[in-house]
């Protein structure tokens, strides 16, 4: 394996220009992520700042006990309650099998930059991925992608869910889950490695309950080398360590709303979109509906004084609220706008890693950290990476294709370069001519019929568009052959649209992890891992 680093733009503007450190975007952010000084600055200020460190690694330790685990885990575990102690975090949806590929970069991202932080820095650095399991869009994470005859074929896992459920409450069936699991292996095709993988899916699924527990023992068997900790946001004991800060936010709900849509304006001012929806009548928390397991989201009615849901089902007062945070944390949680702050209000965060939509939507929340004179992180993008199998490397070369060109935009210019380079213009001219003596003549027989009868040009109309449809058919077939004497070629562009740039989408936002795990067995993880990584912002293409 070796590292090819690419200079590429990001999937949005914003993100682009983050990339970049551009002048236009840097006022949204305390703090740049390619500084070693910023990191150094950041540590200040979290010296100054209270954690509930102790509180939170008890709970990361009790909850990871069903998971894979190793003497890595524990040290990371003890080095979490030391009071110098700062974690570089990220987190992303439970994706069976874990879902696109960016999860594992960002899980990579994770580890490796804690590593460098923690030789950079001298103090103890944690790697930690936040599980989103009170996310609720089950469409999210219940598919994976599977390449089936040079196109793309969606494998959906098959139960149905049709409440708001909290990811983290829903449960497997595994005997269906099994069954499409080996499906889906199946469709990668036999390798040497097939059964060794399919093991480990069964090991892992067995040990399993709900969503969150497949996600949680597969990235950990994974990964449990690497000392990474876990935590889900979806897990009810790990709400009541949220008590207080629950209350913080309803307390401050105006002044939360209020900073966001201030940052909002100074956004837009610049030119960019803003990601974030919302209104000053959002309260920025979720209410759990335990007895229909809905997720339902709260707005502040100001007539009333009070905070509703969506649905007007439920209603609450300021006081109401306040008293539920304090004794029942776990049916209340954080949206997009308040999981940021809840995050650091918990963790003492070095750096978090971010992909280019949270680098996006974290530049909307600088006021609101603001309100509560706390600071964002550094935000470190994530590794984007692109895997680069040696057969399609050396389709790139035989088709003279610009890699960086491919990485952006796939080969849609560069086939039809080629299909307009081996188009037989005879073909075409001689189809032409043969339509437009056609038509003609088929006018002069439209003038003997208007005078022999009338009542015949529809037949006749119907005659001529029959015969001109039969020649496009003809032509057809004769420009297909002239392709088939080139399929050879033909499949190489699409092989590698296959694998770099699947349906028009970045290859880390389609294919799955376990792909190349039958294709290059368990291992590849730690071939990865054994990689160095630099966090300048470049797309690393990893040569396999």
């Amino acid at each position: 394996m070796e590292i090819l680093n690419l200079s590429l733009p990001a999937t949005n503007r914003f993100a682009s220009n983050y990339l970049q450190q551009s002048t236009s975007v840097m006022p949204f952010f305390h703090y740049s992520y390619n500084d070693a000084n910023e990191s150094l600055n950041r540590l200040s200020e979290l010296s100054d700042r209270p954690f509930p460190r102790n509180e939170v690694a008890q709970h990361i330790e009790q909850f990871m006990k069903p998971y894979p685990s190793s003497k890595a885990v524990t040290n990371s575990l003890d080095k979490l309650k030391q009071q110098n102690s700062v974690v570089v975090i990220g987190g992303q949806q439970a994706g069976i099998l874990t879902g696109p590929l960016y999860s594992i970069h960002k899980i990579i991202s994770i580890i490796k930059l804690a590593e460098q932080k923690e030789k950079e820095l001298g103090v103890p650095v944690i790697p930690v991925f936040w599980i989103a399991g009170e996310d609720h869009d089950f469409q999210e994470v219940n598919h994976v992608y599977i390449p089936v005859n040079e196109k793309i074929d969606k494998w959906t896992y098959p139960e149905k869910v049709w409440q708001k459920k909290m990811v983290s409450d829903i449960q497997l069936d595994k005997e269906v889950c099994l069954s499409w699991v080996e499906k889906v292996i199946e469709m990668f095709g036999e390798t040497d490695y097939t059964n060794m993988l399919l093991e480990f899916a069964i090991e892992q699924l067995n040990r399993s309950t709900t969503f969150v527990d497949f996600f949680a023992n597969i990235i950990m068997e994974l990964f449990k080398d690497d000392g990474l900790l876990i935590v889900d946001s979806g897990n009810p004991d790990f709400r009541q360590l949220q008590k207080e800060f629950l209350v913080r936010q309803i307390e401050h709900r105006e002044a939360i709303t209020s900073s966001l849509l201030k940052q909002q304006q100074e956004i837009e001012k610049q030119g960019f979109p803003i990601t974030i929806d919302s209104s000053e009548h959002a309260a920025n928390l979720f209410y759990y509906d335990t007895k229909h397991q809905e997720r339902i989201l709260l707005e502040y009615n100001h007539d009333n004084d009070r905070f509703v849901g969506k649905n007007g089902a439920i209603s609450f007062s300021k006081q109401d609220l306040v008293e539920l945070a304090s004794s029942n944390p776990s049916v209340l949680s954080n949206n997009v706008v308040t999981r940021p702050l809840m995050q650091e209000w918990l963790f003492p965060t070095i750096a978090f890693i971010g992909g280019p939509g949270e680098i996006s939507y974290w530049a909307e929340l600088k006021q609101v950290f603001e309100h509560f004179q706390i600071k964002m992180p550094p935000i470190v993008p994530r590794l984007n990476i692109t895997f680069l199998d040696r057969s399609v490397e050396t389709d790139l070369a035989e088709l003279n294709l610009s890699l960086s060109a491919v990485l952006q935009s796939g080969t849609d210019d560069a086939r039809n370069k080629f299909l307009e380079s081996i188009v037989d213009k005879e073909i075409d001219g001689l189809f032409s001519a043969a339509r437009d003596q056609l038509v003609k003549q088929y006018k002069e027989i439209e003038a003997k019929t208007v005078e022999v009868n009338r009542g015949l040009l529809p037949l006749l109309k119907k005659n001529e568009a029959f015969l001109l449809k039969e020649m496009t058919f003809m032509q057809t077939k004769l420009e297909e052959a002239v392709k088939l004497k080139h399929d050879v070629i033909l499949k190489k562009f699409s092989r590698v649209d296959l694998a770099l740039r699947p349906n028009g989408h970045p290859q880390e936002r389609v294919w799955n992890i376990f792909a190349y795990l039958n294709q290059y067995g368990l291992t590849f993880i730690r071939d990865l891992m054994n990689l160095t990584y630099t966090f300048d912002g470049s797309h690393k293409v990893i040569k396999l």
